[in-house]
């Protein structure tokens, strides 16, 4: 009987699936680390794409802001700030005319000690660092974009000199892909300009590794450009979040550059779909709660057959993670009802209540968690179990003990395509 081992958390769980019903695995394809990955940062500042070196583009006396992903995220921020800092050091910027901000998007902020284990103590002792607040009053306005959002971004953040990103590209299940001008909108844009680029992810062309045409991407892309960005500096890493690569320069080209290096690792051919797919998000931090843990599920939908069943193995230490989240689970019975509440009066944490609600049309879904079972039963409409194993059975109670199975062992950074 093959023996798979899902993440689960900071450990993984072992599943056993019947060798009648196994299919095999969906997993990224495998690539080496880079074998000295701040080399490869340093290489990817001493070789920027479509941009000078970041020390012909700052000078003495210039303010400026890199933006870092925060808790949620696995970007390894600790890696990439550091050299950044020594190149703005280098060119006469001192460290007290830079900050570090925390793209948090709608997200909380970044506590103390989560700060230090995403930075490193000395970057904490060398420059200031904050927290974005999507809800704070004092957001600068930058303009429109050609969607008609009015972006509105951090104020630190806009009164910079310089102002450079930093992240991590992967993909992203309605704004086609992660990185790059993600961490302008939603990073560190107000509520509002967020709201508004997240509303059109009802567009048919709001799908996970889909960039043309893509409004949610679109509108990012030019928020980010209002907002002037001199410089990037990205990587794409392998499901052991070990960098692959770095990418350096230019808002636009060397994000492009890093996305097709994610479609040769991460969009992953199959034969068929199957029955039931058993998904892990990809351990901590894709599963530190429900709200983050979805995306599993949202790939797990093109490897699994209309009717069949999704086990979501997915610890979710921190519960659901999002409150309007909960209240649209709570509050609509239908997925028409949300559609219309969606074009009427959007909330950030409602998209992924929609997004849940479209999944269970098509298939059930069993959730191994650390969740409470009536939480996860009346409010977000799952089946709980325990343990994998206990979800595979209840996946075999609902389709037959004939059924085929496919396991996604990184469900929020893989993509099935049929073949």
């Amino acid at each position: 009987m093959p023996e798979v081992w899902l993440p689960y958390g900071k450990t993984r769980v072992r599943l056993e699936v019947p060798s009648r019903a196994f299919l095999g695995l969906i997993e990224p394809r495998e690539v080496p680390p880079a074998p000295d990955p701040l080399a490869e940062v340093r290489r990817a500042l001493a070789e920027p794409i479509g941009t000078a070196r970041l020390a012909d583009i700052v000078g003495p006396g210039d303010k400026v802001v890199i933006t870092a992903e925060d808790h949620t995220r696995s970007a390894p921020s600790w890696l990439m700030v550091p050299p950044l800092l020594d190149e703005l050091n280098a060119a006469g910027v001192k460290d007290e005319d830079i900050t570090v901000l925390f793209a948090c998007g709608t997200h909380r902020a970044v506590r103390p000690e989560e700060a230090e284990r995403l930075l490193g103590p000395e970057v904490l002792k060398r420059v200031r660092v904050i927290s974005h607040d999507c809800q704070a009053p004092d957001h600068v306005y930058i303009g429109d974009t050609s969607f008609g959002n009015r972006v509105e971004v951090n104020k630190v953040f806009a009164e910079a000199d310089v102002r450079i990103l930093t992240g991590d590209i992967d993909l992203h299940y309605y704004a086609g892909y992660g990185g790059g001008r993600k961490s302008v909108l939603p990073g560190v844009s107000s509520a509002r300009t967020i709201q508004f680029n997240h509303a059109m992810l009802l567009h048919p062309k709001a799908r996970m590794g889909v960039l043309e045409g893509n409004p949610v991407h679109e509108d990012m892309m030019e928020a980010a450009k209002l907002a002037d960005v001199a410089f990037i500096l990205n990587v794409v890493a392998n499901p052991e979040h070990e960098v692959v690569k770095a990418f350096a320069g230019d808002l636009e080209r060397a994000f492009m550059e890093g996305v097709e290096l994610v479609d040769e690792i991460y969009k992953v051919p199959t034969e068929g779909k199957a029955d039931v797919v058993v998904v892990s998000p990809g351990g901590h931090p894709h599963d530190i709660d429900l709200y983050q843990a979805y995306k599993g599920i949202h790939t797990a939908l093109e490897a699994v057959k209309e009717g069949g069943v999704i086990v979501a193995v997915a610890e979710c230490p921190e519960g659901h993670g999002h409150k309007v989240f909960f209240e649209w689970m709570s509050r609509f019975k239908t997925l028409e009802d949300m559609e219309a509440e969606i074009k009427s009066n959007f909330r950030l944490g409602g998209h992924k209540a929609y997004y849940l609600m479209h999944a269970l049309q098509k298939a059930h879904i069993v959730l191994v968690s650390a969740m409470p079972e009536e939480q996860v039963r009346d409010v977000f409409r799952l089946e709980p179990a325990r343990t994998a194993q206990e979800g595979l059975e209840k996946a075999f109670e609902l389709v037959g003990h004939d059924a085929s199975v496919l396991v996604m062992t990184h469900g929020n950074i893989t993509l099935p395509v049929l073949k």
